[in-house]
């Protein structure tokens, strides 16, 4: 029998494969073609945290964002700083503010 998936995966997924007895094919992917897959594993990787709501999930996603940063040619130090900045700048979403309008005059 044969699954096909062809979607990214983590780095030992291979290994893991081959040890339970199984063999796999892979590909390693050219630059366009693994940006486009970062992007398309981001969506998957938030899907599951919608539809499951646990810390894997999150786990899971944070690493994919990671993934997208660095395949962007930013380092994980930029993204932290650029989320600091605007957590101080426009603050963060602890008071839970739901912003229903807004007025001009």
């Amino acid at each position: 029998m044969t699954i096909t998936y062809n979607k990214l995966v983590r780095d030992r997924i291979p290994e893991i494969i081959h040890s339970s007895g199984k063999t796999c094919s892979i590909e390693i992917l050219s630059d366009e073609e693994y940006l486009k897959l970062v992007d398309a594993k981001l969506d998957e990787e938030l899907a599951e945290c919608h539809k499951d709501h646990n810390i894997e999930e999150l786990a899971d996603l944070l690493e994919v964002i990671h993934v997208a940063a660095l395949a962007r040619g930013y380092t994980l130090e930029d993204l932290e700083q650029v989320r600091a900045e605007k957590a101080t700048k426009c603050g963060g979403f602890e008071k839970r503010i739901l912003l229903k309008e807004v007025y001009e005059d």
